[in-house]
């Protein structure tokens, strides 16, 4: 039988995803690089519509008991699991994209004389708020979850990395170094933090986990 493939998740995955890449005889190791955590907030001096760009915000927006009152606003976000919680948890998803970059753009070219709340993590990127303000869009940002780095030592030759953030990438070359690794990456974003680093790397054309899991499968068959 020949060797399996060992790879490396940088977050620890379902367990149907972990089943998915054990049937093509891949190895799994995983650690959670980095932890999120929600943090305490006052839902106060909203806009008329809200922005979600991770399923973190959405999860600590909705442990307030006050987030009823939001569900008569329109919601514009980034993600498609996002866009499925928050449609399920009775908001109004007037919008949703892969990447941030695109939701400014429909953002400031379609929605440019409203205003907008942003739930936001503190380790969250420019490339939205920066697109909103350089518009003249109006826009207020709460922070309503905290990201921390959790670096650790790999002592695991492994054949690819998945890489879910650029977040996790800072956090795994903390400790670590890549050589000859092939880089998985769940969108863009997550592969610019590798630009400098290796180009052994392959993007997901859906910024979704399971998109990931399909590309090391397509690979090592």
């Amino acid at each position: 039988m020949s060797k399996s493939i060992q790879i490396l998740s940088t977050k620890k995955l379902s367990g149907e995803q972990k089943q998915a890449l054990v049937k093509a005889n891949i190895e799994v190791h995983e650690a959670d690089f980095i932890q999120t955590q929600n943090k305490s907030f006052e839902l106060k001096d909203l806009n008329e519509n809200l922005i979600f760009t991770s399923q973190n915000a959405v999860h600590s927006v909705l442990s307030d008991p006050k987030s009823e009152q939001l569900k008569n606003k329109n919601v514009f976000c980034v993600g498609l699991k996002t866009k499925i919680l928050l449609s399920e948890s009775g908001f109004n998803v007037v919008a949703y994209t892969g990447y941030a970059s695109d939701l400014a753009e429909i953002i400031t070219l379609i929605y440019r004389s409203e205003s907008f709340t942003f739930f936001s993590g503190n380790l969250r990127r420019e490339t939205l708020p920066k697109a909103l303000k350089d518009a003249d869009v109006k826009l207020n940002e709460i922070q309503v979850y905290d990201t921390s780095l959790t670096p650790q030592k790999i002592k695991t030759a492994v054949d690819g990395i998945l890489f879910f953030s650029p977040s996790g990438v800072e956090s795994y070359l903390k400790d670590n170094t890549i050589k000859k690794e092939k880089c998985f990456c769940i969108g863009e974003t997550t592969a610019e933090a590798l630009d400098k680093i290796t180009k052994n790397i392959i993007i997901a054309d859906q910024p979704t986990v399971e998109d990931v899991i399909e590309d090391v499968i397509e690979e090592y068959k």
